[in-house]
């Protein structure tokens, strides 16, 4: 492996799932709240495509306002999970920077920012938006699952020049979903559809899905990502 990965943190524990054959394109999945990137990487395993490397990177564990301040993996602080509820918007620009070093670790590596897809659960889904958004280069595409955008009020002026205007993104939601209703799904694809071009956004819901992933989710990413990262 070519290059240093202490210089960017979130590499040097991150999970990351090789490629079978020589890598060419790469996928960054950020796990929800509470959770590790391992969970992710196995989920990721499973429709894995052989010239793709997956990176799932762990949270730092932070004490969290909505849990009452107990200390959990967390990529920002989260006070609630309504559209209105304040947001900790130091913490979610820290985080991106984060995410964006990895990015940028990956492209001097060899692997051009228009063959890496940034995606996320959750949480992690809310930062992978808010990332690739502010992003100032070009990516293939975002996977956000079960989420919103984070500091949605800044938007569309925050997203960077427009530098990602016709990034493809695939949301998808479950619609029994008890922790983010389905309903802040939609009303997040309606913001995405301010920000990039409005035939780029794809929003999938799942009926009797709660908040997690199910098969029929995973086939859909699986298909975002070949159609977007297609063998070179």
């Amino acid at each position: 492996m070519c290059g240093n990965n202490m210089s960017v943190p979130l590499l040097a524990d991150a999970v990351t799932v090789s490629g079978a054959e020589r890598e060419t394109a790469a996928v960054i999945f950020l796990h929800g709240l509470g959770d590790t990137g391992h969970s992710w990487a196995d989920a990721l395993s499973s429709i894995r495509l052989p010239y793709v490397k997956y990176i799932c990177p762990h949270a730092p564990r932070i004490p969290v306002t909505l849990n009452m301040k107990m200390v959990m993996p967390s990529w920002f602080d989260l006070m609630g999970l309504t559209p209105d509820a304040p947001e900790d918007e130091a913490g979610i620009k820290k985080a991106a920077e984060n995410i964006k070093a990895i990015i940028e670790h990956e492209m001097k590596n060899g692997i051009p920012a228009n063959r890496i897809i940034l995606g996320g659960f959750s949480q992690g889904g809310a930062l992978s938006l808010y990332t690739a958004l502010t992003c100032q280069h070009q990516l293939a595409g975002i996977v956000a699952l079960s989420c919103w955008l984070p500091l949605h009020k800044a938007f569309p002026q925050a997203a960077n020049n427009g530098v990602n205007k016709d990034i493809a993104i695939l949301q998808c939601h479950g619609e029994m979903d008890p922790m983010i209703p389905v309903r802040f799904g939609a009303l997040t694809a309606e913001k995405l559809k301010s920000v990039v071009t409005p035939t780029k956004v794809q929003f999938k819901t799942f009926p009797g899905v709660m908040h997690s992933s199910c098969p029929q989710e995973m086939l859909a990413v699986k298909e975002f990502i070949e159609k977007l990262l297609p063998r070179i």
